[in-house]
C-alpha cells in the first residue's frame, strides 16, 4: 500500500462528522450505505475460528468466569487482521442446526453503533459458535466495580445509561426485544471508549436453557413465577444496571428500593462521585431506576421512554467517550486533522452515493498520461469490442446498475488491450455497492499499481479497509492519499 505511516485517530473524525456523540447510527435511519460500516453476516468454518483463537487457547479467554463459564468467549484475530469475539457453546446446547442458524441470522441482521454486532456463526457437527465484533476496552463491571486509577465519571455513567437504552430501543424496533441476563458484564467498551451492548445476550445459552444465570436477588419477579423473559423483564434488569451506575456496586434491588422509599437515596450514591453530580440529576436517575424495578411488569417504562427520560440528563455531550474514560484509543497517536478533499471526506464517511457522483463527474481525465501502446492490428480487430465494453460499463455505472457495470468493466479489463486506473476505481465502487469489500480492495490496489501517486486509489482503499474492519490500515491509506494530493497541488 505504499510507505507505512503513523496511525491517526478515528475518534477525531467521528467528532467532526457528528454534531453530538449521543445520536446512534444504524440501518433503520435510512442510509443504505451505512451497511459498509460493518461486515455482512456470514458463516465461518470451524477451522478458521480455531486458527483465529490459537486453537481456543485459554490465554484468549475473555468471558467472565474463564474456562468455568458454561459457554466460553474467546478473542481471536482473523486472517484478514480483524479482531473478533467468539462464543463457543457447550456440546448439544443447540441440537437443532436449523434453529441455531435461524436465531443467529436473525440477530446477525441487526447493525447499530450501540451493539457489539454479530458478524457470523459456525455450525459444524456438534460445534455451535457465534462471532462478534471484538471490544478491546473491557466491561462495565470492570470499570464500575474494579477500577484502578479513577472511578467512572458521572457524565460517562449517564452516557452508558443512554446508550444502553438506545440499544434496547433499537433491538425492540427490530423485533428482538428479549435480552437474556442483562448485567454489567454485557456492556462492553469499544476502541473509542463507547459503551455497546453485547449481541450474545440476544440469544439464550442453549435452546432450552435459563435466561438468567445471576443471583436470584437480581432476577425479575415474573421470571421467578413463570420462567419466561418478556420485554418488561429486560427493563427490570436495566433498572438493576441503573443501580450499578448510581452506586458503583452491585446492590440487590430490594435493598435499594428500601432506601429509595425511605428517601435515603443519597446512601445509594457512589461515594467517589461526591460533589460531581447535582441532587436533581441523582434524584431523576433514582426515580427512573425505581420505575424500572416496579413489581408489576405493566407499570415499568418501555425502552423508548427510557431514551426520552435520559436524553435531557446528559452532560459533556461534545466530549468524546475515550476522553471521559481516560482511555487512549488504539489507533490514536496524533491529534492533527488530515486535510481531506471532498472525495477523501466521502471515502472516510463510506458515503458511496457521494463517491459515485464524484467518480462519474470526474470521467476519465485522471487516465491522461497512462501509456497504452497498441499495434494497428490490435486497434482494428480488438479495440472496438474493448471500447464498447467500457462504454456499456460507463452507461450502467451512471445508471447505478452496478452488477452490469462489474460485468462490462471486467470484459474491458480481461480484454487486456488497454489499462485504465479509472475503470478499476469504478469497478471498485461497484463491488462496494454489492458488499464485496475484498474484491473492491483488490481493484483499488490495482488502480494504485497502474498510477502509483493517484490519491483516488488510496482514498478508495481506505473505504474498502473501513468496510473490512481494518481501521488502522484505512487511516494509513487516507494519510497516503492526502500526501499525494498535496504533492499534486504543489506541482
Amino acid at each position: 500500500m505504499g510507505a507505512r505511516c503513523s496511525k491517526f485517530s478515528l475518534c477525531w473524525f467521528h467528532s467532526h462528522l457528528k454534531p453530538s456523540v449521543l445520536e446512534p447510527s444504524d440501518l433503520e435511519n435510512g442510509n443504505k450505505n451505512d451497511r459498509n460500516l460493518w461486515p455482512s453476516f456470514s458463516e465461518f468454518s470451524f477451522e478458521r475460528l480455531k486458527a483465529a483463537t490459537g486453537s481456543f487457547s485459554s490465554e484468549n479467554i475473555v468471558s467472565e468466569h474463564g474456562e468455568k463459564a458454561p459457554n466460553v468467549v474467546y478473542k481471536g484475530k482473523l486472517d484478514n487482521g480483524r479482531w473478533i469475539a467468539v462464543k463457543r457453546f457447550t456440546k448439544l446446547a443447540w441440537p437443532d442446526t436449523r434453529q441455531f442458524l435461524d436465531e443467529a441470522r436473525s440477530v446477525g441482521n441487526l447493525r447499530s453503533e450501540r451493539l457489539a454486532n454479530l458478524i457470523g456463526c459456525c455450525c459444524e457437527g456438534e460445534e455451535r459458535l457465534l462471532v462478534a465484533e471484538f471490544m478491546p476496552n473491557e466491561t462495565l463491571a470492570k470499570h464500575l466495580f474494579h477500577w484502578e486509577s479513577h472511578p467512572m465519571k458521572w457524565a460517562m455513567r449517564l452516557r452508558v445509561a443512554l446508550y444502553l437504552s438506545q440499544a434496547l430501543e433499537y433491538c425492540s424496533g427490530k423485533g428482538r426485544a428479549l435480552y437474556h441476563d442483562l448485567n454489567a458484564y454485557r456492556i462492553l467498551f469499544d476502541q473509542d471508549g463507547n459503551p455497546r451492548l453485547s449481541c450474545f445476550g440476544l440469544m439464550k445459552n442453549s435452546r432450552d436453557g435459563k435466561s438468567y444465570s445471576t443471583n436470584l436477588a437480581f432476577t425479575p419477579p415474573e421470571y421467578l413465577r413463570t420462567g419466561r423473559v418478556t420485554p418488561e423483564s429486560v427493563v427490570y434488569s436495566y433498572g438493576t444496571l441503573l443501580l450499578d451506575l448510581l452506586s458503583g456496586k452491585h446492590i440487590p434491588p430490594s435493598h435499594a428500593l428500601d432506601l429509595i422509599r425511605g428517601k435515603n437515596f443519597l446512601m445509594l450514591m457512589d461515594s467517589a462521585l461526591e460533589g460531581h453530580f447535582s441532587n436533581d440529576d441523582g434524584t431523576e436517575l433514582v426515580r427512573l431506576a425505581s420505575r424500572c424495578l416496579q413489581y408489576e411488569a405493566r407499570e415499568r417504562p418501555n425502552a423508548k421512554s427510557l431514551v426520552t427520560a435520559l436524553m435531557p440528563l446528559q452532560k459533556d455531550t461534545e466530549v468524546l467517550s475515550y476522553v471521559l474514560m481516560g482511555i487512549t484509543p488504539e489507533n490514536a497517536t496524533s491529534t492533527q486533522p488530515l486535510s481531506l478533499t471532498p472525495f477523501g471526506e466521502a471515502c472516510l464517511r463510506k458515503d458511496l452515493t457521494a463517491i459515485h457522483e464524484m467518480l462519474d463527474k470526474n470521467g476519465y481525465k485522471d487516465d491522461e498520461g497512462i501509456a497504452n501502446e497498441l499495434s494497428f492490428q490490435m486497434w482494428t480487430s480488438q479495440m472496438q469490442e474493448t471500447l464498447n465494453s467500457k462504454k456499456h460499463g460507463d452507461t450502467a455505472f451512471r445508471a447505478r446498475d452496478f452488477a452490469t457495470a462489474i460485468d462490462c468493466y471486467t470484459q474491458f479489463i480481461d480484454g487486456g488491450t488497454m489499462v485504465s486506473p479509472t475503470v478499476y476505481a469504478r469497478r471498485c465502487l461497484s463491488y462496494l455497492m454489492n458488499d464485496m469489500g475484498q474484491e473492491a480492495l483488490g481493484d483499488a490496489m490495482q488502480a494504485q499499481a497502474i498510477s502509483p501517486e493517484w490519491a483516488t486509489a488510496f482514498y478508495l482503499q481506505a473505504t474498502c479497509l473501513f468496510s473490512l474492519g481494518m481501521e488502522n490500515d484505512a487511516q494509513e491509506a487516507l494519510k497516503e492519499g492526502t500526501k499525494f494530493e498535496a504533492k499534486k497541488n504543489k506541482n
